[in-house]
């Protein structure tokens, strides 16, 4: 066993190609439906917000999808990331687990997400778009589109959920750096916008709303395009670099994974350290747990039905199988705002549905504690969002410590938390508390399931 607690690659390493888990599914995913007829939709359907390459990334089924080089010559700037032993954890812990993480933090925007914005900006300028809108919960992704967005000389518009707005003003600041404009979700910029606050003029927001806020704007100007930070299937594809690199900085430690762990609130981040290693699985070549970590104060996976849904609270997008808590659903303003999606990934619902992947929840006081624990012995302090994943691996430590068993652990720590110090200070104020959302709650928001033809 290699005794370095940190395994890097060099920049000759990056990824040429994204892994297309859809090559390796054993059963296709479920079509995403017109809404107003309720077939199957086409590629003239997604037009008018994503570009055609990125079109064809949504429903290709090669297994390998060729980066292209100006995208890969930003990514240098931080890639590859680099993968850790944590090894102050273990003591700490006194488990025989081995846990080790991929840190994504290391990107200029703090976070996994530039890897599917600088390659979504990057398609929408080859097509001539010049401005992308997109929504953002915590921040995370509005800051890493806006990047994006500067680098290829384009503009960024950006819905944030006003309860994030409210709570993260240095991730406002972190956009406006780059050079994107923040608008407070629900706004009255736009008729779904509007439509909201004559409901409720104190809505704190969520990502449905945001989502249809910032379709609603790029649907009606011919130089604008729509950017999504999660759930599609191109989002998904172009994170798999975490994972391939993932796979090769475990060559250099001498051991693979037996557990997968990463956070999930779209999806994006757990397809990315995820999806490589399920599609190992999916050929037969190994076998792997594979832990999906959700809040359950936004029970999507463990509590949502597998069914078809709109994206978007104002039903403008189209219907999407996915596990979901309808689109009407408004989650608490607890601290993880990149976690409060309605919706999962429709690729990450399938894999649930088929036993591949394995969805656990975990309350908001779980979570923090686990990061602090991470901060405190591995010097790290992780971001609201992950701090479930190192819930999640500190959970399946301890249990191998129980069993008496020896296990290779491995979770994604997709972005650090040094713009969400006031949730650790309300943390330790003892003012966050666990949310369990109501059943009553859930089971209103899903009576407004669109009914699907057989």
């Amino acid at each position: 066993m290699n005794d370095s607690q940190k395994f890097l690659l060099d920049e000759t390493r990056i990824p040429t190609a994204w892994y297309n888990i859809q090559s390796d599914l054993k059963e296709p995913l479920a079509p995403v439906l017109n809404p107003g007829t309720g077939q199957p939709i086409g590629p003239e359907d997604l037009a008018p917000l994503f570009p055609m390459a990125l079109i064809q990334q949504e429903v290709s089924t090669e297994r390998y999808i060729d980066i292209p080089d100006e995208v890969r010559e930003i990514y240098r700037l931080w890639r590859p990331s680099p993968l850790f032993r944590a090894r102050r954890l273990e003591k700490a812990l006194d488990t025989p687990a081995r846990i080790y993480y991929k840190y994504e933090g290391v990107s200029p925007a703090g976070s996994h997400k530039p890897n599917t914005a600088v390659a979504q900006a990057y398609y929408n300028k080859q097509e001539g778009i010049t401005k992308l809108t997109t929504e953002t919960g915590a921040g995370q992704w509005g800051s890493a589109l806006s990047m994006a967005c500067n680098f290829l000389g384009m503009e960024c518009k950006v819905y944030m959920v006003r309860v994030s707005y409210n709570q993260k003003p240095y991730r406002r600041a972190m956009i406006e750096t780059f050079g994107g404009q923040v608008v407070p979700s629900p706004s009255t910029e736009t008729s779904a916008g509007r439509a909201i606050l004559a409901k409720d003029p104190d809505c704190s927001g969520s990502l449905g709303i945001a989502i249809s806020e910032a379709v609603e704007i790029a649907a009606g100007r011919p130089d604008t395009n729509y950017a999504l930070g999660s759930v599609l299937n191109h989002v998904l594809l172009h994170q798999t670099v975490t994972g391939i690199e993932a796979m090769e900085q475990m060559t250099l430690a001498e051991d693979d994974v037996d557990v997968v762990v990463a956070c999930t609130g779209g999806g994006s981040n757990f397809a990315g350290i995820a999806f490589p290693y399920i599609g190992r699985k999916l050929r037969g070549e190994r076998d792997v747990q594979v832990i999906a970590v959700e809040p359950a104060a936004c029970p999507t996976l463990t509590k949502g039905p597998f069914a078809y849904d709109f994206g978007d609270t104002a039903m403008m997008t189209p219907l999407m199988k996915m596990h979901t808590l309808g689109s009407s659903f408004v989650p608490p303003g607890f601290h993880a705002g990149g976690l409060r999606y309605h919706g999962m990934a429709p690729l990450v619902s399938h894999l649930v549905h088929t036993g591949d992947v394995t969805p656990t929840s975990v309350h908001q006081l779980e979570a923090f504690a686990a990061g602090v624990q991470f901060a405190r012995t591995e010097g790290i302090i992780p971001a609201p969002e992950a701090n479930h994943a190192v819930a999640g691996a500190i959970r399946e430590a301890i249990r191998c410590k129980e069993e008496g068993t020896s296990r290779s652990i491995l979770f994604n720590l997709c972005g650090h938390g040094h713009l969400d110090m006031q949730a650790y200070t309300d943390y330790f104020a003892g003012k966050l508390q666990d949310y369990e959302y109501p059943e009553a709650e859930i089971s209103m928001a899903l009576a407004g399931l669109p009914a699907v033809p057989k």
